[in-house]
């Protein structure tokens, strides 16, 4: 049986996905992707990779995701699935770079700093 298997990463979430031959179900967490993401946005950004590839019917995605926010978990499955269809055909790389795909987004939350309520806000100036 073929697989192709990555790893997706956006913020603090961690997507592994393995890729099949397949009719094109997607499972997360061993729920149909429908029931685990609710919003219609989310559900369409996690196939992006495969509609831009025109590989929407051909493959059954399953993923185990961990970490992070619902926001978080959408893109780093979006990321895996693209890494996945690279091993699987490395013809698709000019598609899937021309939709940024395979860019991994690393913007994260910024630490806070000490003597800062916040990041970079900074306490209430008085000044008597």
């Amino acid at each position: 049986m073929v697989r192709y298997t990555a790893t997706g990463k956006r913020k603090t979430a961690i997507a592994r996905v393995i890729l099949t031959p397949g009719e094109g179900r997607i499972t997360v967490n061993n729920r149909p992707l429908e029931e685990f993401f609710g919003r219609e946005r989310l559900r369409t950004e996690v196939r992006m990779p495969l509609k831009a590839t025109g590989t929407d019917g051909r493959f059954d995605v399953t993923a185990n995701i961990i970490g992070g926010g619902i926001g978080g978990q959408a893109g780093a499955l979006k990321h895996g699935i693209a890494k996945a269809l690279l091993q699987a055909d490395d013809s698709l790389r000019k598609e899937l770079r021309v939709g940024g795909f395979l860019t991994r987004d690393s913007r994260i939350k910024e630490r806070k700093k000490a003597g800062l309520k916040g990041a970079r806000k900074r306490p209430q100036f008085s000044k008597r």
